[in-house]
């Protein structure tokens, strides 16, 4: 078990991720819509496109909860930096964040 959380723990870090209390993960990133700016979804739907270490960019999709809805508004029409804190898990292949906190980045 213990080798199992130091490989996520490596592998996070690769992504450029830091680990933080219960699982929580803070990160930064473009934030843009799925459907609108990357024609990946049927519907709005937040997404953060992360850099990792290696320089290579992933998606990783917002949930639908209560503070992704509420900040959609700021990146539907137009990708902006955002900072946002979350657990991320993966679903059907696609990593995404059930997030805890967004906002733009300074």
């Amino acid at each position: 078990m213990k080798k199992l959380a130091l490989h996520t723990l490596i592998a996070l870090a690769a992504l450029g991720l830091t680990v933080q209390a219960e699982d929580a993960t803070k990160i930064t990133g473009e934030g843009t819509c799925a459907k609108c700016d990357l024609k990946t979804a049927t519907a709005c739907q937040n997404a953060i496109i992360v850099t990792g270490a290696d320089g290579k960019k992933e998606t990783i999709l917002c949930d639908a909860n209560d503070i992704s809805k509420a900040f959609h508004g700021k990146i539907c029409k137009g990708a902006e930096k955002v900072t946002a804190e979350g657990v991320i898990t993966e679903k059907d292949g696609k990593k995404t964040i059930a997030l805890t906190k967004i906002e733009l980045a300074k």
